[in-house]
Protein backbone atom coordinates (compact mmCIF):
# COMPACT_ATOMS: atom_id res chain seq x y z
CA UNK A 1 0.00 0.00 0.00
CA UNK A 2 1.27 3.56 -1.27
CA UNK A 3 2.42 6.25 1.95
CA UNK A 4 -0.67 8.51 0.51
CA UNK A 5 -3.12 5.57 0.66
CA UNK A 6 -2.28 4.70 4.36
CA UNK A 7 -2.32 8.22 5.25
CA UNK A 8 -5.86 8.59 3.77
CA UNK A 9 -6.98 5.46 5.27
CA UNK A 10 -5.36 6.68 8.94
CA UNK A 11 -6.93 10.24 8.71
CA UNK A 12 -10.49 8.65 7.81
CA UNK A 13 -10.39 6.83 10.36
CA UNK A 14 -9.41 9.18 12.71
CA UNK A 15 -11.84 12.23 11.70
CA UNK A 16 -14.40 9.67 13.11
CA UNK A 17 -13.00 9.07 16.11
CA UNK A 18 -12.26 12.81 16.97
CA UNK A 19 -15.57 14.06 16.12
CA UNK A 20 -17.38 11.26 18.22
CA UNK A 21 -15.16 12.41 21.58
CA UNK A 22 -16.44 15.85 20.69
CA UNK A 23 -12.54 16.92 19.83
CA UNK A 24 -13.89 19.28 16.68
CA UNK A 25 -10.14 21.06 16.18
CA UNK A 26 -8.24 18.27 15.89
CA UNK A 27 -11.31 16.69 13.41
CA UNK A 28 -10.53 19.98 11.41
CA UNK A 29 -7.01 19.82 11.07
CA UNK A 30 -7.19 15.93 9.87
CA UNK A 31 -10.21 16.60 7.39
CA UNK A 32 -8.01 19.18 5.94
CA UNK A 33 -5.10 17.15 5.42
CA UNK A 34 -6.46 14.61 4.21
CA UNK A 35 -8.30 17.07 1.81
CA UNK A 36 -4.64 17.73 1.04
CA UNK A 37 -3.30 14.28 -0.19
CA UNK A 38 -3.08 14.17 -3.81
CA UNK A 39 -5.35 12.39 -5.34
CA UNK A 40 -5.36 9.41 -7.71
CA UNK A 41 -5.67 10.80 -11.17
CA UNK A 42 -7.36 7.39 -11.86
CA UNK A 43 -9.68 7.71 -9.18
CA UNK A 44 -10.51 11.98 -9.83
CA UNK A 45 -14.32 12.64 -10.23
CA UNK A 46 -16.14 15.40 -10.56
CA UNK A 47 -17.06 15.63 -7.33
CA UNK A 48 -13.09 15.75 -5.64
CA UNK A 49 -11.73 17.52 -8.40
CA UNK A 50 -12.16 21.22 -6.86
CA UNK A 51 -9.68 20.14 -4.24
CA UNK A 52 -7.09 20.08 -7.37
CA UNK A 53 -4.84 22.53 -8.06
CA UNK A 54 -3.37 23.17 -11.43
CA UNK A 55 0.41 23.63 -12.07
CA UNK A 56 0.44 27.25 -10.73
CA UNK A 57 0.52 25.71 -7.54
CA UNK A 58 2.88 27.47 -5.11
CA UNK A 59 4.26 24.24 -3.61
CA UNK A 60 5.81 24.00 -7.55
CA UNK A 61 6.64 27.58 -7.30
CA UNK A 62 8.67 27.76 -3.92
CA UNK A 63 9.53 23.97 -3.30
CA UNK A 64 13.45 23.86 -3.84
CA UNK A 65 13.60 20.07 -4.27
CA UNK A 66 11.76 17.34 -5.42
CA UNK A 67 10.74 15.68 -2.38
CA UNK A 68 9.20 11.55 -2.90
CA UNK A 69 6.03 10.99 -1.44
CA UNK A 70 7.55 7.77 0.35
CA UNK A 71 9.89 7.90 3.42
CA UNK A 72 13.86 8.11 2.60
CA UNK A 73 15.93 5.18 2.76
CA UNK A 74 16.90 3.98 6.30
CA UNK A 75 13.26 5.27 7.61
CA UNK A 76 10.76 3.27 8.00
CA UNK A 77 7.37 4.79 9.70
CA UNK A 78 5.80 2.76 12.84
CA UNK A 79 2.04 1.48 12.57
CA UNK A 80 -0.44 2.45 15.02
CA UNK A 81 -3.05 0.26 15.49
CA UNK A 82 -6.20 1.94 15.14
CA UNK A 83 -8.43 2.11 18.59
CA UNK A 84 -11.05 -0.20 18.88
CA UNK A 85 -14.35 1.22 20.35
CA UNK A 86 -15.96 0.12 23.68
CA UNK A 87 -19.41 1.48 23.57
CA UNK A 88 -21.77 -1.42 23.61
CA UNK A 89 -23.62 -1.37 26.59
CA UNK A 90 -23.52 2.30 27.46
CA UNK A 91 -23.85 3.62 23.50
CA UNK A 92 -27.56 5.50 24.40
CA UNK A 93 -26.60 7.37 27.18
CA UNK A 94 -23.60 8.39 25.28
CA UNK A 95 -25.23 10.27 22.43
CA UNK A 96 -27.63 11.96 24.73
CA UNK A 97 -24.61 13.22 26.34
CA UNK A 98 -22.59 14.18 23.22
CA UNK A 99 -25.77 16.27 22.27
CA UNK A 100 -25.73 17.73 25.73
CA UNK A 101 -22.24 18.81 25.21
CA UNK A 102 -22.36 19.84 21.71
CA UNK A 103 -25.14 22.34 22.99
CA UNK A 104 -22.21 23.27 25.53
CA UNK A 105 -24.92 21.89 27.97
CA UNK A 106 -21.38 20.49 29.62
CA UNK A 107 -22.82 19.38 32.98
CA UNK A 108 -25.56 18.13 32.20
CA UNK A 109 -23.68 15.62 29.64
CA UNK A 110 -21.09 14.85 32.59
CA UNK A 111 -24.23 13.99 34.88
CA UNK A 112 -25.59 12.07 32.31
CA UNK A 113 -22.60 9.69 31.89
CA UNK A 114 -22.34 9.80 35.70
CA UNK A 115 -22.71 5.81 36.20
CA UNK A 116 -21.27 4.63 32.30
CA UNK A 117 -17.58 3.20 32.78
CA UNK A 118 -16.22 2.53 29.36
CA UNK A 119 -13.68 4.43 28.46
CA UNK A 120 -15.01 6.93 25.80
CA UNK A 121 -17.66 8.02 28.32
CA UNK A 122 -15.16 8.38 31.36
CA UNK A 123 -13.18 10.51 28.95
CA UNK A 124 -16.40 12.91 27.38
CA UNK A 125 -17.46 13.16 31.46
CA UNK A 126 -14.08 13.85 32.46
CA UNK A 127 -13.25 16.54 29.20
CA UNK A 128 -17.31 17.98 30.03
CA UNK A 129 -16.43 18.62 33.42
CA UNK A 130 -13.23 20.42 32.48
CA UNK A 131 -14.74 22.30 29.76
CA UNK A 132 -17.98 23.44 32.56
CA UNK A 133 -14.91 24.76 34.77
CA UNK A 134 -13.12 26.74 32.10
CA UNK A 135 -16.62 28.52 31.37
CA UNK A 136 -17.36 28.95 34.82
CA UNK A 137 -13.54 30.03 35.32
CA UNK A 138 -14.56 32.48 32.46
CA UNK A 139 -17.57 34.00 33.96
CA UNK A 140 -15.34 34.76 36.95
CA UNK A 141 -13.25 36.87 35.47
CA UNK A 142 -15.75 38.80 33.59
CA UNK A 143 -17.22 39.31 36.96
CA UNK A 144 -14.36 40.30 39.13
CA UNK A 145 -11.70 41.61 36.72
CA UNK A 146 -9.24 43.78 38.45
CA UNK A 147 -8.31 47.18 36.82
CA UNK A 148 -5.25 45.37 34.75
CA UNK A 149 -7.78 43.00 33.55
CA UNK A 150 -6.23 40.22 35.71
CA UNK A 151 -8.04 37.99 38.34
CA UNK A 152 -7.18 35.22 40.42
CA UNK A 153 -9.94 32.57 38.68
CA UNK A 154 -9.19 29.10 38.51
CA UNK A 155 -11.15 26.07 36.81
CA UNK A 156 -12.28 24.67 40.13
CA UNK A 157 -12.55 20.86 38.37
CA UNK A 158 -8.76 20.37 38.32
CA UNK A 159 -7.96 18.97 41.65
CA UNK A 160 -11.14 16.69 41.11
CA UNK A 161 -10.11 15.77 37.54
CA UNK A 162 -6.71 15.23 38.46
CA UNK A 163 -7.25 12.83 41.22
CA UNK A 164 -9.60 10.85 38.96
CA UNK A 165 -7.32 10.60 36.12
CA UNK A 166 -4.34 10.16 37.92
CA UNK A 167 -5.89 7.08 39.70
CA UNK A 168 -6.84 5.86 35.81
CA UNK A 169 -3.66 5.79 34.57
CA UNK A 170 -2.04 3.63 37.53
CA UNK A 171 -4.81 1.16 37.13
CA UNK A 172 -4.08 1.07 33.12
CA UNK A 173 -7.85 1.28 32.26
CA UNK A 174 -6.90 5.02 30.64
CA UNK A 175 -6.90 5.45 27.22
CA UNK A 176 -5.19 7.95 24.66
CA UNK A 177 -7.83 10.39 25.16
CA UNK A 178 -7.60 10.37 29.25
CA UNK A 179 -3.83 11.10 28.84
CA UNK A 180 -4.86 14.00 26.05
CA UNK A 181 -7.16 15.42 29.17
CA UNK A 182 -4.92 14.58 31.78
CA UNK A 183 -1.94 16.05 30.57
CA UNK A 184 -3.81 19.26 30.05
CA UNK A 185 -5.12 19.01 33.78
CA UNK A 186 -1.47 18.86 34.68
CA UNK A 187 -0.31 21.55 32.74
CA UNK A 188 -2.63 24.23 33.86
CA UNK A 189 -1.90 22.63 37.60
CA UNK A 190 2.17 23.48 36.77
CA UNK A 191 2.89 19.75 36.94
CA UNK A 192 4.52 20.54 33.63
CA UNK A 193 7.51 17.08 33.68
CA UNK A 194 4.29 14.88 34.04
CA UNK A 195 2.14 16.54 31.73
CA UNK A 196 5.39 16.03 29.11
CA UNK A 197 5.50 12.07 29.98
CA UNK A 198 1.84 11.64 29.96
CA UNK A 199 1.34 14.08 26.37
CA UNK A 200 4.36 11.43 24.72
CA UNK A 201 1.95 8.51 25.73
CA UNK A 202 -0.89 10.08 24.32
CA UNK A 203 0.49 11.10 21.21
CA UNK A 204 2.34 7.29 20.88
CA UNK A 205 -0.73 5.44 21.55
CA UNK A 206 -3.06 7.47 19.11
CA UNK A 207 -0.83 10.01 16.93
CA UNK A 208 -3.69 11.50 15.20
CA UNK A 209 -4.75 13.60 17.52
CA UNK A 210 -3.13 17.25 17.01
CA UNK A 211 -4.53 19.00 19.40
CA UNK A 212 -2.41 16.73 21.95
CA UNK A 213 0.82 17.44 20.04
CA UNK A 214 -0.13 21.05 20.28
CA UNK A 215 -0.12 20.75 23.84
CA UNK A 216 3.06 18.77 23.79
CA UNK A 217 4.82 21.56 21.88
CA UNK A 218 3.44 24.45 24.29
CA UNK A 219 5.58 22.36 26.81
CA UNK A 220 8.57 22.30 24.73
CA UNK A 221 10.50 25.38 25.34
CA UNK A 222 14.32 24.60 24.57
CA UNK A 223 15.63 22.53 21.58
CA UNK A 224 16.76 19.91 24.78
CA UNK A 225 13.51 19.41 26.29
CA UNK A 226 12.17 18.72 22.23
CA UNK A 227 14.49 16.56 21.66
CA UNK A 228 14.61 14.52 25.01
CA UNK A 229 11.07 12.56 24.39
CA UNK A 230 10.64 9.42 23.26
CA UNK A 231 8.56 9.42 20.33
CA UNK A 232 7.51 6.73 17.85
CA UNK A 233 8.63 7.56 14.69
CA UNK A 234 5.12 7.95 13.01
CA UNK A 235 4.36 10.59 10.43
CA UNK A 236 2.42 13.10 12.35
CA UNK A 237 5.78 13.48 14.56
CA UNK A 238 7.31 14.85 11.41
CA UNK A 239 3.84 17.79 11.69
CA UNK A 240 4.99 18.29 14.90
CA UNK A 241 8.37 18.38 14.82
CA UNK A 242 8.21 21.23 11.91
CA UNK A 243 5.64 23.10 14.13
CA UNK A 244 7.43 23.20 17.47
CA UNK A 245 10.71 23.98 14.96
CA UNK A 246 8.89 27.36 13.91
CA UNK A 247 8.08 27.71 17.61
CA UNK A 248 11.73 27.48 18.80
CA UNK A 249 12.66 30.05 16.18
CA UNK A 250 14.59 27.42 13.72
CA UNK A 251 12.52 28.74 10.89
CA UNK A 252 14.93 27.06 8.19
CA UNK A 253 14.60 23.80 9.97
CA UNK A 254 10.86 24.25 9.88
CA UNK A 255 10.85 25.44 6.56
CA UNK A 256 12.96 21.60 5.12
CA UNK A 257 10.11 19.45 7.53
CA UNK A 258 7.12 21.59 5.62
CA UNK A 259 8.74 20.71 2.20
CA UNK A 260 9.34 17.22 2.58
CA UNK A 261 5.74 16.40 4.02
CA UNK A 262 4.69 18.31 0.89
CA UNK A 263 5.77 15.41 -0.67
CA UNK A 264 2.35 13.53 0.72
CA UNK A 265 0.11 16.47 1.56
CA UNK A 266 1.13 18.33 -1.69
CA UNK A 267 -2.47 20.52 -1.16
CA UNK A 268 -2.44 21.46 2.24
CA UNK A 269 -3.42 25.01 2.82
CA UNK A 270 -2.22 24.33 6.40
CA UNK A 271 1.37 23.43 5.31
CA UNK A 272 1.00 26.37 2.86
CA UNK A 273 -0.05 29.02 5.64
CA UNK A 274 2.93 27.29 7.79
CA UNK A 275 5.22 27.91 5.44
CA UNK A 276 4.06 31.37 4.93
CA UNK A 277 4.42 32.13 8.91
CA UNK A 278 8.41 30.70 8.24
CA UNK A 279 9.26 32.72 5.58
CA UNK A 280 7.32 36.12 7.89
CA UNK A 281 9.55 35.49 10.31
CA UNK A 282 12.63 35.26 8.21
CA UNK A 283 11.15 38.68 6.36
CA UNK A 284 10.29 36.98 2.78
CA UNK A 285 7.73 39.57 2.79
CA UNK A 286 7.21 38.84 -1.07
CA UNK A 287 6.80 35.05 -0.54
CA UNK A 288 4.59 35.17 2.42
CA UNK A 289 2.50 38.35 0.13
CA UNK A 290 2.38 35.97 -3.09
CA UNK A 291 1.88 32.15 -0.73
CA UNK A 292 -1.35 34.23 1.50
CA UNK A 293 -2.62 35.68 -2.22
CA UNK A 294 -2.82 31.31 -3.50
CA UNK A 295 -4.44 30.67 -0.29
CA UNK A 296 -7.24 33.27 -0.62
CA UNK A 297 -8.04 31.64 -4.30
CA UNK A 298 -8.31 28.49 -3.14
CA UNK A 299 -9.73 29.63 0.13
CA UNK A 300 -11.57 32.56 0.07
CA UNK A 301 -13.34 32.17 3.26
CA UNK A 302 -10.41 31.49 5.20
CA UNK A 303 -9.61 33.71 7.99
CA UNK A 304 -7.60 31.69 10.01
CA UNK A 305 -3.96 32.89 9.60
CA UNK A 306 -5.12 36.26 7.57
CA UNK A 307 -3.97 38.66 10.62
CA UNK A 308 -0.20 37.53 9.66
CA UNK A 309 -0.93 38.20 5.61
CA UNK A 310 -2.66 41.98 7.16
CA UNK A 311 0.81 42.45 9.21
CA UNK A 312 2.60 42.14 5.89
CA UNK A 313 0.53 44.40 3.91
CA UNK A 314 0.52 46.93 6.74
CA UNK A 315 4.32 46.63 6.58
CA UNK A 316 4.77 47.11 2.90
CA UNK A 317 2.22 49.89 2.78
CA UNK A 318 -0.44 48.16 0.77
CA UNK A 319 -3.42 50.28 1.94
CA UNK A 320 -5.39 49.05 -1.19
CA UNK A 321 -4.70 45.42 -0.48
CA UNK A 322 -5.32 45.69 3.26
CA UNK A 323 -8.45 47.74 2.80
CA UNK A 324 -9.94 44.73 0.44
CA UNK A 325 -8.28 42.11 2.86
CA UNK A 326 -10.51 43.96 5.82
CA UNK A 327 -13.66 44.05 3.89
CA UNK A 328 -13.32 40.67 2.83
CA UNK A 329 -12.87 39.54 6.49
CA UNK A 330 -15.83 41.51 7.53
CA UNK A 331 -17.88 40.35 5.48
CA UNK A 332 -17.31 36.51 6.03
CA UNK A 333 -17.09 36.36 9.73
CA UNK A 334 -16.55 39.88 11.26
CA UNK A 335 -16.59 38.17 15.13
CA UNK A 336 -13.30 36.57 14.92
CA UNK A 337 -10.56 37.81 16.59
CA UNK A 338 -8.30 37.96 13.11
CA UNK A 339 -11.23 39.77 11.88
CA UNK A 340 -10.87 42.21 14.27
CA UNK A 341 -6.84 42.42 14.02
CA UNK A 342 -7.22 43.10 10.02
CA UNK A 343 -9.45 45.63 10.66
CA UNK A 344 -7.33 47.20 13.58
CA UNK A 345 -4.05 47.10 11.14
CA UNK A 346 -6.24 48.86 8.23
CA UNK A 347 -7.34 51.89 10.66
CA UNK A 348 -3.71 51.82 11.72
CA UNK A 349 -2.68 52.25 8.72
CA UNK A 350 -4.87 55.22 7.89
CA UNK A 351 -3.27 56.62 11.21
CA UNK A 352 -6.62 56.39 13.05
CA UNK A 353 -5.38 55.09 15.96
CA UNK A 354 -8.07 55.18 18.47
CA UNK A 355 -10.25 53.50 16.23
CA UNK A 356 -7.73 50.91 15.70
CA UNK A 357 -7.41 50.35 19.42
CA UNK A 358 -11.26 49.79 19.23
CA UNK A 359 -10.92 47.04 17.43
CA UNK A 360 -7.93 45.17 19.09
CA UNK A 361 -9.88 45.40 22.56
CA UNK A 362 -12.87 43.78 20.79
CA UNK A 363 -10.19 41.16 19.56
CA UNK A 364 -9.44 40.79 22.90
CA UNK A 365 -12.99 40.10 24.27
CA UNK A 366 -13.60 37.52 21.69
CA UNK A 367 -10.43 35.86 22.90
CA UNK A 368 -8.60 37.24 25.95
CA UNK A 369 -5.53 35.45 25.15
CA UNK A 370 -5.02 36.35 21.50
CA UNK A 371 -1.33 37.23 21.30
CA UNK A 372 -1.37 39.50 18.70
CA UNK A 373 -4.40 41.48 19.46
CA UNK A 374 -2.19 41.98 22.93
CA UNK A 375 1.00 43.14 20.93
CA UNK A 376 -0.63 45.14 17.84
CA UNK A 377 -2.54 46.91 20.86
CA UNK A 378 0.26 47.87 22.42
CA UNK A 379 2.28 49.39 19.24
CA UNK A 380 -0.88 52.18 18.87
CA UNK A 381 -0.46 52.73 23.01
CA UNK A 382 2.85 53.63 21.70
CA UNK A 383 2.16 55.66 18.19
CA UNK A 384 -0.59 57.55 20.69
CA UNK A 385 2.20 58.12 22.93
CA UNK A 386 0.65 56.52 25.87
CA UNK A 387 3.35 54.54 27.40
CA UNK A 388 2.15 53.20 30.68
CA UNK A 389 -1.09 51.84 28.34
CA UNK A 390 1.70 50.30 25.87
CA UNK A 391 3.83 48.44 28.95
CA UNK A 392 0.76 46.94 30.26
CA UNK A 393 -0.37 45.30 26.77
CA UNK A 394 3.16 44.13 25.94
CA UNK A 395 3.26 42.57 29.50
CA UNK A 396 0.35 40.82 29.18
CA UNK A 397 1.55 39.57 25.83
CA UNK A 398 4.52 38.46 27.49
CA UNK A 399 2.27 36.43 30.03
CA UNK A 400 0.62 34.36 27.57
CA UNK A 401 3.99 33.97 25.51
CA UNK A 402 7.56 34.53 26.98
CA UNK A 403 8.85 33.84 23.79
CA UNK A 404 6.80 36.95 21.49
CA UNK A 405 9.71 38.82 20.88
CA UNK A 406 8.26 41.48 19.59
CA UNK A 407 6.37 42.38 22.84
CA UNK A 408 9.69 42.52 24.62
CA UNK A 409 10.92 44.88 21.71
CA UNK A 410 7.84 47.12 22.17
CA UNK A 411 8.61 46.89 26.17
CA UNK A 412 12.25 48.39 25.21
CA UNK A 413 10.78 51.02 23.02
CA UNK A 414 8.02 52.09 25.42
CA UNK A 415 10.93 52.35 28.35
CA UNK A 416 13.13 54.18 25.62
CA UNK A 417 10.47 56.50 25.08
CA UNK A 418 10.32 57.42 28.81
CA UNK A 419 13.99 57.63 29.15
CA UNK A 420 14.86 54.73 30.89
CA UNK A 421 17.58 53.21 29.31
CA UNK A 422 18.48 50.50 31.10
CA UNK A 423 15.18 49.34 31.55
CA UNK A 424 14.80 49.86 27.96
CA UNK A 425 18.41 47.94 27.23
CA UNK A 426 17.14 44.95 29.33
CA UNK A 427 14.12 44.61 26.92
CA UNK A 428 15.75 44.99 23.83
CA UNK A 429 18.33 42.13 24.86
CA UNK A 430 15.95 39.65 25.66
CA UNK A 431 13.86 40.63 22.31
CA UNK A 432 17.72 39.68 20.26
CA UNK A 433 17.91 36.63 21.95
CA UNK A 434 14.48 35.32 20.92
CA UNK A 435 14.99 37.04 17.24
CA UNK A 436 18.58 37.29 16.37
CA UNK A 437 18.57 37.84 12.86
CA UNK A 438 16.05 40.86 12.61
CA UNK A 439 18.00 43.76 11.91
CA UNK A 440 15.43 45.82 13.54
CA UNK A 441 16.41 44.82 16.78
CA UNK A 442 20.31 45.30 16.38
CA UNK A 443 19.91 48.87 15.45
CA UNK A 444 17.05 49.83 18.08
CA UNK A 445 19.67 48.02 20.55
CA UNK A 446 22.71 50.48 18.69
CA UNK A 447 20.70 53.47 18.99
CA UNK A 448 19.94 53.07 22.65
CA UNK A 449 23.67 51.98 23.70
CA UNK A 450 24.51 55.12 21.82
CA UNK A 451 22.68 57.65 23.78
CA UNK A 452 24.16 59.90 26.43
CA UNK A 453 23.01 58.10 29.51
CA UNK A 454 24.43 54.91 28.33
CA UNK A 455 27.62 55.55 25.33
CA UNK A 456 28.80 52.30 25.28
CA UNK A 457 30.11 53.31 22.04
CA UNK A 458 31.74 50.06 21.09
CA UNK A 459 28.68 48.47 22.06
CA UNK A 460 26.81 49.91 19.77
CA UNK A 461 29.32 49.29 17.05
CA UNK A 462 29.24 45.50 17.55
CA UNK A 463 25.27 45.95 17.51
CA UNK A 464 24.88 47.79 13.95
CA UNK A 465 27.73 44.92 12.52
CA UNK A 466 25.01 42.22 13.94
CA UNK A 467 22.38 44.25 11.97
CA UNK A 468 24.13 44.43 8.81
CA UNK A 469 24.70 40.82 9.02
CA UNK A 470 21.44 40.11 9.36
CA UNK A 471 20.53 42.07 5.83
CA UNK A 472 19.15 45.08 6.91
CA UNK A 473 16.56 46.09 4.58
CA UNK A 474 15.89 49.14 5.33
CA UNK A 475 19.37 50.21 5.21
CA UNK A 476 19.81 52.23 8.36
CA UNK A 477 22.72 49.76 9.83
CA UNK A 478 25.43 50.77 7.29
CA UNK A 479 25.07 54.29 7.19
CA UNK A 480 24.68 54.42 11.02
CA UNK A 481 27.79 52.46 11.66
CA UNK A 482 29.80 54.40 9.13
CA UNK A 483 28.79 58.01 10.99
CA UNK A 484 29.64 56.44 14.18
CA UNK A 485 32.89 55.32 13.01
CA UNK A 486 34.03 58.49 11.46
CA UNK A 487 32.67 60.12 14.77
CA UNK A 488 35.19 58.10 17.11
CA UNK A 489 38.56 59.00 14.07
CA UNK A 490 38.47 55.24 12.91
CA UNK A 491 38.28 56.76 9.53
CA UNK A 492 39.49 53.44 7.13
CA UNK A 493 36.41 51.42 9.09
CA UNK A 494 34.25 54.21 8.25
CA UNK A 495 35.32 54.03 4.91
CA UNK A 496 34.78 50.94 4.21
CA UNK A 497 31.11 51.03 5.37
CA UNK A 498 30.16 54.14 3.81
CA UNK A 499 31.78 52.64 0.42
CA UNK A 500 29.29 49.23 1.16
CA UNK A 501 26.53 51.91 1.59
CA UNK A 502 26.80 53.41 -1.39
CA UNK A 503 27.53 50.67 -3.34
CA UNK A 504 24.17 49.20 -2.04
CA UNK A 505 21.93 52.82 -2.88
CA UNK A 506 23.73 52.48 -6.77
CA UNK A 507 22.11 48.83 -6.74
CA UNK A 508 18.74 49.98 -5.42
CA UNK A 509 18.70 53.23 -7.21
CA UNK A 510 18.53 55.06 -4.11
CA UNK A 511 19.50 58.97 -4.19
CA UNK A 512 19.63 61.44 -0.83
CA UNK A 513 21.49 62.62 1.75
CA UNK A 514 22.71 59.58 2.96
CA UNK A 515 24.88 59.16 -0.81
CA UNK A 516 25.72 62.91 -0.51
CA UNK A 517 27.02 62.05 3.34
CA UNK A 518 28.80 59.02 2.05
CA UNK A 519 30.39 60.78 -1.06
CA UNK A 520 31.73 63.54 0.97
CA UNK A 521 33.51 61.61 3.37
CA UNK A 522 34.86 59.10 1.16
CA UNK A 523 36.10 62.34 -1.42
CA UNK A 524 37.39 64.06 1.70
CA UNK A 525 39.65 60.49 3.02
CA UNK A 526 40.62 59.43 -0.37
CA UNK A 527 42.31 63.47 -0.89
CA UNK A 528 43.62 62.76 3.46
CA UNK A 529 45.04 59.42 1.57
CA UNK A 530 46.66 60.88 -1.25
CA UNK A 531 44.05 59.07 -3.45
CA UNK A 532 43.47 61.96 -5.97
CA UNK A 533 42.26 60.14 -8.75
CA UNK A 534 39.53 58.23 -6.65
CA UNK A 535 39.11 61.32 -4.38
CA UNK A 536 38.21 63.01 -7.98
CA UNK A 537 35.64 60.63 -9.48
CA UNK A 538 33.41 61.34 -5.79
CA UNK A 539 34.34 65.19 -5.96
CA UNK A 540 32.84 65.05 -9.71
CA UNK A 541 29.76 62.80 -8.19
CA UNK A 542 29.12 65.35 -6.10
CA UNK A 543 28.97 68.20 -8.70
CA UNK A 544 25.74 67.22 -9.48
CA UNK A 545 24.17 67.81 -6.73
CA UNK A 546 23.17 71.71 -6.11
CA UNK A 547 23.45 72.23 -2.54
CA UNK A 548 26.55 73.22 -0.48
CA UNK A 549 28.03 69.84 -1.19
CA UNK A 550 29.02 71.26 -4.52
CA UNK A 551 30.89 74.08 -3.31
CA UNK A 552 32.37 71.54 -0.98
CA UNK A 553 33.65 69.16 -3.90
CA UNK A 554 34.61 72.42 -6.12
CA UNK A 555 36.94 73.09 -3.08
CA UNK A 556 38.54 70.02 -2.90
CA UNK A 557 39.25 69.77 -6.36
CA UNK A 558 41.02 73.02 -5.93
CA UNK A 559 43.09 72.10 -2.91
CA UNK A 560 43.78 68.48 -4.80
CA UNK A 561 45.50 70.73 -7.76
CA UNK A 562 47.21 72.86 -5.31
CA UNK A 563 48.95 70.15 -3.24
CA UNK A 564 49.32 68.10 -6.63
CA UNK A 565 51.70 70.32 -9.05
CA UNK A 566 51.58 67.05 -11.57
CA UNK A 567 48.34 66.14 -11.24
CA UNK A 568 46.11 66.25 -14.73
CA UNK A 569 44.12 69.71 -15.26
CA UNK A 570 41.48 70.05 -13.36
CA UNK A 571 40.16 73.12 -14.35
CA UNK A 572 36.94 74.12 -11.97
CA UNK A 573 35.73 76.56 -14.60
CA UNK A 574 34.58 73.90 -16.97
CA UNK A 575 32.06 72.94 -14.62
CA UNK A 576 28.99 74.65 -13.96
CA UNK A 577 28.55 77.53 -11.60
Amino acid sequence: MSSKESCRIELRTAIRQLSDRCLYSSSKWAAEQLVGIEQDPAKFTPANTRFHRGSSSIRRRFRTNDVASTPPAGVSYVSTPVMEEDEIVDGDFYLLAKSYFDCREYRRAAHVLRDQMGKKSVFLRCYALYLAGEKRKEEEMIELEGPLGKTDAVNRELVSLERELSTLRKNGTIDPFGLYLYGIVLKEKGSENLARSVLVESVNSYPWNWDAWLKLQSLCTTVDILNNHSLNNHWMKDFFLASAYQELRMHNESLAKYEYLQGTFSFSNYIQAQIAKAQYNLREFETVEVIFEELLRNDPYRVEDMDMYSNVLYAKECFSALSYLAHRVFLTDKYRPESCCIIGNYYSLKGQHEKSVLYFKRALKLDKNFLSAWTLMGHEYVEMKNTPAAVDAYRRAIDINSCDYRAWYGLGQAYEMMGMRFYALHYFRKSVFLQPNDSRLWIAMAKCYETDQLHMLEEAIKCYKRAVSCNDREAIALHQLAKLLQELGRSDEAAFYYKKDLERMEDEEREGPNMVEALLFLAQHCRNQKRFEEAEVYCTRLMDYTGPEKETAKSLLRGMRTAQSNFPSMDVEHFPP
